[in-house]
C-alpha cells in the first residue's frame, strides 16, 4: 500500500505525539526559567501556583464545615503570595468573622499571602481579646504593609500585650513608618525596648539627638541596639556629620563600656564607609579607654528593681 505523501503512517504519528510533548515539557520549563531570572517568579511560588486550585479553595473558605475551612487555610498558608487570587475571600472572611478556633489560622494565611488591602480588615484584630489572635494579627499586618498597618501598629505600641507591643515596635522601623517616631521614643520610655532599633533605623536631627539624651540614663547595652542602626546606616540615610554627633556623645560619657562599643564598632567598620567616621571612632575609643569601670551586674539589678 502506497501511504499518501503527508500522512504519517502509526509510528510516525507515535514520534510526532512524543516530539510534541516534549517541546511542549521544554518550552514551559523555558517560561518558567525565564521568570524566575527575570525576578518575576520564584521556583517555590511557581510550584505552589501549579498546584492552587483558586476555585476549590474559595468553594471550601466560603463554606460552614471547620474542617473544610482549615484545610483550605492550611493550603493559602503554604502558597504565600502565589495566593493573591483568594484575598477578596480572605478579606470577606476576616470581616465577617468565623469560629474562634479558625481566626489565628485565617489571619496567618492572610498575612502570607501580603496584600496591603487586608490590612484594614485585620486591623481589629489587634484588640482582640485572645493572645493568640492578637499576635498573629501584628505580625500578619508586618506582611501586609501600607497605611493602615502602620496606624494599626503605631497603635499597638500602647497594647496591654507586650508581644504586641514588641512586633509593633520592630514592625514600624522594617515599614520605614518615620511619622511614628513620636510614638517609639515614648514606648521606649515605657520599657518596649524593641523601639530602639526602629528609631535607630528612622531618626534624623531632632529625633536622634532626642534619643542619645538617653545615654547615661538607660542600660548601655539597650542603647547600643539603636546606636548600631544610626552609626551602620548607609551615607545616603544617614550623613557623617549625624554619625559624628553620635560618637562625640559616646566620647562625652567616658566610660568603659563606651570605650568597648566605640572599638568593636571601629572594628566592624566597612571598608566603603566614611574614613573620617573611622577615624572619630578610634581617637574616641583611644580617649575613653581609661574611662570610669562599667556598673557592675549588682549595680544593674538594683536598678531595675528600682
Amino acid at each position: 500500500m502506497v501511504k499518501r505523501a503527508g500522512a504519517p503512517g502509526r509510528r510516525g504519528q507515535r514520534r510526532s505525539r512524543i516530539w510534541a510533548r516534549s517541546l511542549a515539557l521544554t518550552l514551559g520549563a523555558a517560561s518558567l526559567v525565564g521568570a524566575y531570572e527575570s525576578g518575576s517568579l520564584t521556583v517555590s511560588a511557581a510550584a505552589a501556583q501549579a498546584k492552587l486550585d483558586a476555585a476549590k479553595l474559595k468553594k471550601q473558605l466560603e463554606s460552614q464545615d471547620p474542617a473544610e475551612i482549615r484545610e483550605a487555610l492550611e493550603q493559602v498558608t503554604k502558597a504565600g503570595t502565589a495566593a493573591k487570587a483568594l484575598v477578596p475571600t480572605l478579606n470577606a472572611l476576616l470581616t465577617r468573622g468565623t469560629r474562634a478556633d479558625l481566626l489565628p489560622s485565617l489571619i496567618e494565611a492572610t498575612g502570607r499571602v501580603e496584600d496591603v488591602s487586608s490590612s484594614a480588615p485585620l486591623a481589629p484584630y489587634l484588640r482582640h481579646r485572645t493572645p493568640a489572635v492578637r499576635q498573629a494579627a501584628v505580625k500578619a499586618l508586618s506582611r501586609t504593609k501600607g497605611p493602615e498597618a502602620i496606624k494599626a501598629l503605631t497603635r499597638g505600641l500602647r497594647s496591654q500585650d507586650a508581644v504586641v507591643r514588641g512586633v509593633s515596635a520592630s514592625a514600624l522601623g522594617d515599614l520605614g513608618a518615620k511619622a511614628a517616631l513620636p510614638d517609639l521614643q515614648r514606648a521606649f520610655d515605657q520599657k518596649v525596648l524593641e523601639a530602639a532599633v526602629s528609631i535607630g533605623q528612622l531618626c534624623d536631627g531632632a529625633s536622634c539627638d532626642e534619643f542619645l539624651k538617653r545615654l547615661g540614663k538607660v542600660r548601655f547595652d539597650v542603647m547600643t541596639a539603636g546606636l548600631d542602626q544610626m552609626l551602620f546606616r548607609p551615607a545616603s540615610s544617614m550623613k557623617d556629620e549625624a554619625k559624628l554627633n553620635v560618637v562625640s556623645r559616646l566620647r562625652a560619657l567616658g566610660t568603659a563600656e563606651a570605650s568597648r562599643y566605640l572599638t568593636d564598632v571601629a572594628g566592624r567598620w566597612p571598608k566603603d564607609y566614611s574614613a573620617r567616621v573611622k577615624q572619630a571612632l578610634e581617637e574616641a575609643a583611644k580617649a575613653t579607654s581609661k574611662g570610669a569601670s562599667a556598673p557592675s551586674d549588682d549595680d544593674e539589678d538594683e536598678e531595675d528593681d528600682e
